[in-house]
Formats: structure tokens, sequence, C-alpha cells
């Protein structure tokens, strides 16, 4: 029980980024899914995308600030680390809605599946989107906005 205790300890920070960076993931997946079953693909791809990012950037800047790196910037402090926060999170919406984009409306047309199962792979394309942005925002994170003084 110990060398658990003593793992969690020392990887914590990596681990809590995991585990509130899945939640905020499935939320991002599960508000797209949800747009795209009520308003179509295309919403979901386009406005729904836009929207299910600025819920989940509100989600993980919580959940970073307060769990993972253990912020203890307040007033004006905590306001810029947001800020610093936000403007890389919106870089990281367009990269995502980028491979959105190309994913869905470039490539999806010419690829037989998709064509058969546009839904399906506008998943596909979100849920490979998702992996890279994870592994922007831990970086924009780690080296930009939660570090350590």
């Amino acid at each position: 029980m110990q060398k658990i205790r003593d793992f969690i300890t020392k990887y914590y920070e990596g681990l809590a980024y995991l585990f509130f960076g899945g939640v905020a993931t499935l939320l991002n997946l599960v508000l797209f899914a949800l747009f795209q079953a009520l308003f179509g693909t295309g919403f979901a791809a386009g406005i729904g995308n836009v929207l299910d990012n600025v819920i989940c950037i509100l989600f993980a800047y919580w959940t970073n600030h307060t769990f993972v790196f253990r912020s203890e910037n307040r007033g004006k402090a905590a306001l810029a680390e947001f800020g610093q926060f936000v403007s890389c999170r919106i870089a990281t919406m367009i990269m995502d809605q980028c491979i959105i984009w190309i994913g869905v409306s470039l490539v999806g047309p010419h690829v037989a599946f998709a064509v058969d199962n546009g839904q399906l792979w506008a998943m596909g394309v979100k849920l490979f989107s998702q992996v890279i942005v994870i592994l922007s925002n831990y970086v924009f994170s780690k080296l930009f906005i939660f570090k350590k003084k």
C-alpha cells in the first residue's frame, strides 16, 4: 500500500492531469456526440465544436488550477493565469477545429467508410484530434501557464 502512495505522490501531477484531462476529453466527446445527434454532423463539426470547446476550457481551467497544478495564484495573478490558459486553449481549439474541418469536410467525402458512416467517421476524427490537443495542452500548461516559481 505504501508503494502505491509513494507512486501517486511522486507522479501526482501527471496522474491528475491524465485523470482530469480524460474527464475533460470525455466531456468534449459527449458534447460533440450530443450536438451531432441533435443537430447533425455539420453543426457538431462547426459551431457545436466551438461550443463544446468553450465549455471544456472553463472546466479544464478549474480542474488544472485547483487539482492538477495546485496553483496558489489569487486576484490579479489568477486573472493573468486564466488569460494565459484561455489564450493557449484558444490556440488548441483552433487546431482542433482545423483537424475536424480537414478530416470531416475535406478528407471525409473521399473515404468510402466516411461516406457510408459519416457520424462515426466524424467522431473518429474528433477522437484523433483530442489526442493531439491533450498533448499540446499539457505542454502549454506545464511550460507556460502553471510553471513553478
